[in-house]
């Protein structure tokens, strides 16, 4: 039995290298515009249809198990992607001054070509005022590693100083519910209980 993360995510890579999972790692062959588009509902349902997506998108033997993570961010109901260039992470981050950010991350694991399991979680982080001259000054610490990132931060580097007060998951907020993910594994068969 392999365990395959359908995922380029380095922190995803990372939560469960020193959670200390086995796993290989596979960039997921997912169509994420058409998954959006399809969609018809909240933030968190979004999440869970990506991360579903992602994990049914890499080819597995038929004893493997993939899995598949998603994050996605609202602020005030509006969804926001990964920023296109500087300019448009500026732009969110001028949005999101002072609201409060949903980030819904979601998992799934994939058996068989099913989804065997999955979980959604939502955090609830609340972005202190931001003035242009922070912003100019924090996406010039941290660019381009934000660029990849819903919400253009990441909790593990100079992003936390967007917060006053966060509401949530640790595993959440980085991108994947770990915890719920480890009892999935468990049950498989694929760690030991």
């Amino acid at each position: 039995m392999a365990l395959i993360l359908a995922s380029t995510s380095p922190i995803r890579r990372q939560m469960l290298a020193q959670a200390g999972v086995e796993f290989i790692a596979q960039k997921p062959d997912c169509d994420e515009d058409a998954v959006k588009d399809r969609h018809d509902g909240d933030a968190a349902s979004l999440a869970l249809a990506l991360a579903r997506a992602k994990a049914s998108s890499v080819r597995a033997g038929a004893d493997d198990l993939v899995i598949g993570s998603d994050s996605v961010v609202s602020v005030e109901g509006r969804l926001f992607d990964k920023p296109a260039d500087r300019d448009e992470a500026a732009a969110h981050l001028r949005l999101f001054s002072g609201k409060r950010m949903d980030l819904s991350s979601a998992v799934a694991l994939v058996a068989n070509g099913d989804v065997s399991f999955d979980h959604v979680d939502t955090a609830h982080l609340f972005v202190r005022e931001l003035s242009d001259d922070f912003i100019e000054h924090y996406l010039d610490a941290d660019w381009p590693e934000v660029s990849y990132c819903v919400g253009v931060f990441r909790m593990e580097g100079p992003g936390v100083t967007l917060f006053e007060k966060v509401d949530g998951n640790h595993f959440t907020i980085l991108g994947m519910p770990l915890l719920p993910l480890l009892g999935a594994l468990r049950a498989h068969g694929a760690m030991p209980s």
